[in-house]
C-alpha cells in the first residue's frame, strides 16, 4: 500500500487538478497515506528573468502561491486525510521527480491535459516525462469529456 502520495497541481487552470486530488484522497484513505500537494513555479531566480523583478518579488510570489495552494488543499482534501503543501521553483518534470524522491513518495498522481498528438510532439508533456523517468508508480488522471 502507498504511504506518501505526491500530487502536482496547476492552480492556473480551474478544475484541472481536482480529479487528481480526488483520486489521491481515495488512495490515501484506503492506505492511511499522507498526501503532498506540489506547485512548481517557473525559474524566476534565473539571472535573465530575475533582473526584471524587484528583489523581494520571488519571495512574495512563492508566499502568494503557498497561500493559494493551502486554500486549494482546504477546499479539496477532507479533514480526515493528512496532507502537506509544497511550492518549488524550476522545471516542472524535474522538480516533481526531485520532490518524489525527497519525500519518499511511492505514488505520484498526475493530472494530464487533453492534448493532440501534434501538441505532445511540439510542446512535450510534463506527465509523459514523469511517467517515463519515475522509479515509482504514476497514476495519470485525464480530464473528463
Amino acid at each position: 500500500m502507498y504511504k506518501q502520495i505526491l500530487v502536482p497541481v496547476d492552480l492556473n487552470e480551474k478544475g484541472f487538478s481536482d480529479k487528481a486530488v480526488e483520486q489521491a484522497v481515495w488512495h490515501a484513505r484506503h492506505a492511511n497515506a499522507e498526501i503532498h500537494l506540489l506547485k512548481v513555479l517557473p525559474g524566476i531566480h534565473m539571472s535573465m528573468v530575475a533582473t526584471y523583478f524587484p528583489k523581494d518579488a520571488a519571495h512574495q510570489m512563492k508566499e502568494d502561491v503557498k497561500h493559494q495552494l493551502d486554500k486549494f488543499a482546504e477546499a479539496h482534501i477532507p479533514d480526515d486525510v493528512v496532507y502537506k503543501t509544497h511550492v518549488a521553483e524550476g522545471k516542472p518534470s524535474s522538480m516533481i521527480l526531485k520532490y518524489a524522491s525527497q519525500l519518499g513518495a511511492d505514488l505520484i498522481v498526475m493530472p494530464s491535459h487533453k492534448r493532440s498528438k501534434v501538441d505532445k510532439v511540439l510542446l512535450g508533456s510534463v506527465a509523459n516525462k514523469v511517467v517515463q523517468k519515475s522509479p515509482v508508480n504514476v497514476l495519470v488522471v485525464k480530464p473528463q469529456g
